[in-house]
């Protein structure tokens, strides 16, 4: 398992789910879409949050504990 410092290094900056985040629900609200891509929409939304469910990851160094959210895998 990766360190905690290098797992945070090797995450983006910016991911495609912060976008749909802020802008998503005024996105379907403006644009007409298809069902299947509004769901998929919604769940990239809540995908690696506490809506989705996770676990507590620990470091085996120094013990750090942090909350991993799970995946909504689109």
């Amino acid at each position: 398992m990766l360190a905690v410092a290098d797992q945070a290094a090797a995450r983006p900056k910016c991911e495609l789910a912060h976008v749909f985040r802020e802008y998503g629900a005024d996105y379907r609200r403006t644009h007409r879409l298809p069902f299947s891509h509004r769901r998929v929409m919604q769940a990239i939304e809540g995908c690696r949050t506490s809506a989705l469910g996770g676990h507590i990851e620990q470091c085996n160094v120094c013990g750090f504990q942090h909350p991993a959210y799970d995946s909504c895998r689109n």
